[in-house]
């Protein structure tokens, strides 16, 4: 699957690249010039760094190489995502200002444009005057020497028309006397042609083109650089009341924060990890739940990134269940590390909360692949049905399996809310819910947005967040 996935991609980011280039590469600039060659190399050059943003990490690069291509590499993917959306809504704007206005006869007169054929000339009467006139009667083009020529002023003549009293007959080449002499003039030399004018609709087409292309540019940019201050400023708190049949009523009112999808990387470091532990401990929760993908790297590398988490303040603890990326950093490590930062592990185990009910935590369904898969017999086969369970379990489709087990309650994250619109769309194919609290069966499942952002450090649609569960029992 994926020796098809990974062509497939190359595939679509070169057809992304051409398009981008021929909006506001050629179809922009003069053929040849400093613009043209500066917008071609850009389009080489933006997608390499975008990959190797993307494979650095994997490949192992070291660390400060991969903070240096991450932050042009990841926005400039996703400039890319809302370059080519906003040039394909440019499209159906294109023809619109393209279309020229048919010119009225007053207008192409005014003009000096040719009239159209059935129009009448404009002095009709001067033609049958000019065509009455004998062959050879010295009009333009006649034969030198022709009897006009030599006739003096004949009435209606050529001679008559021209000649005035103190102006010499300059027409008169024939050495009569009185004649004056009229110096031969040389020809005038041939003047180097000006070059000639663009055209009325390439000028319109080129001015349509570079309006447009602005207009998506600006659209990208601001797109991005707003989306980048979204993740940048800490993730909003949000707070939602779960209602659970068989809470007690001890536990009436318990918060939970729920925090998720971190991602601690090459873009988002130590001060990330500070913002969202000052938002978390502002919430003065019972519990603190972070359910996986902490971390986009090893503990080498991220280790000190993480350690503000060690001060997370929650009444009865902090606990963690793995994500998928923490088997793509090192999940055996980062389990130790999260140990040592104060956090509960919750591998395939369960616990007792004081306040009346059981929270459970299962490995994410990546740990298949390294034997460290997800084991809700271990988690929950052998638990008294007759408690509330509220599961820790990374990714929503775990949720059916949550169902068949009896769990009233599981946290999620994983979706980051498809992070970059319309990324929900192909969100909503692959998970059962995207983002919010839904009901299967007797099952609610409740999916954080997450906390920070993976590869673009760029958020479009889906907020980042924090989220308080509160639950509430309904014999309270």
């Amino acid at each position: 699957m994926v020796l098809l996935v990974i062509p497939l991609v190359l595939a679509l980011l070169g057809l992304a690249h051409w398009y981008v280039w021929r909006r506001l590469v050629r179809d922009v600039t003069r053929p040849g010039g400093g613009p043209r060659r500066a917008g071609t190399v850009a389009v080489f050059v933006l997608p390499l760094l975008a990959l190797a943003a993307l494979t650095a990490g994997r490949a192992g690069a070291p660390f400060p190489l991969q903070q240096a291509v991450a932050w042009p590499g990841f926005l400039w993917l996703a400039t890319l995502l809302y370059l080519v959306l906003s040039l394909l809504v440019t499209e159906a704007l294109r023809p619109l200002l393209l279309r020229r206005p048919r010119p009225r006869r007053e207008d192409r007169a005014a003009a000096g444009g040719t009239p159209p054929a059935e129009e009448p000339a404009e002095h009709p009467a001067e033609e049958p005057a000019r065509e009455a006139a004998p062959a050879g009667a010295g009009g333009p083009g006649g034969p030198a020497g022709s009897p006009a020529r030599d006739a003096g002023p004949q009435e209606g003549g050529l001679a008559t028309a021209v000649a005035a009293p103190g102006v010499p007959d300059v027409l008169d080449r024939s050495g009569a006397p009185g004649a004056p002499e009229v110096p031969d003039v040389p020809p005038a030399k041939p003047r180097r042609e000006d070059p000639e004018p663009a055209s009325p609709a390439v000028s319109r087409r080129l001015f349509v083109s570079r309006a447009l292309a602005v207009t998506a540019t600006a659209a990208a940019v601001g797109t991005v650089a707003n989306g980048a201050h979204t993740v940048l400023r800490g993730p909003a708190v949000k707070r939602v009341t779960v209602p659970l049949a068989k809470l007690p009523r001890s536990a009436h009112g318990y918060r939970i924060a729920v925090v998720s999808d971190i991602h601690l990387g090459p873009t988002l470091g130590r001060a990330h990890a500070q913002r969202i532990v000052d938002a978390v401990n502002s919430t003065q929760p019972d519990l603190i739940a972070v359910v996986g993908d902490l971390v986009d790297g090893s503990v080498e590398n991220l280790g000190p990134a993480a350690e503000p988490l060690a001060r997370l303040r929650a009444r009865h603890g902090s606990f963690f269940v793995t994500g998928n990326h923490e088997y793509f950093s090192g999940a055996e490590q980062w389990v130790e590390e999260v140990r040592d930062l104060g956090m509960r592990p919750l591998r395939n185990e369960r616990v007792e909360i004081a306040a009346g009910f059981d929270l459970a935590g299962v490995n994410d369904v990546a740990g298949e692949n390294h034997g460290d898969g997800p084991d809700f017999v271990r988690a929950l086969g052998d638990r008294d049905r007759a408690r509330t369970a509220v599961l820790l379990a990374h990714q929503p489709v775990m949720i059916h399996d949550a169902v068949r087990h009896g769990v009233d309650l599981q946290l999620s994250g994983h979706t980051h809310g498809g992070q970059l619109w319309p990324g929900n769309l192909l969100a909503e194919l692959a998970n059962p819910t995207v983002a919010g609290l839904e009901r299967y069966g007797d099952t609610q499942l409740y999916v954080s947005r997450g906390a920070g952002a993976w590869g673009p450090p760029v958020r479009v649609g889906a907020p980042s967040d924090i989220t308080v569960v509160e639950l509430a029992s309904r014999g309270a």
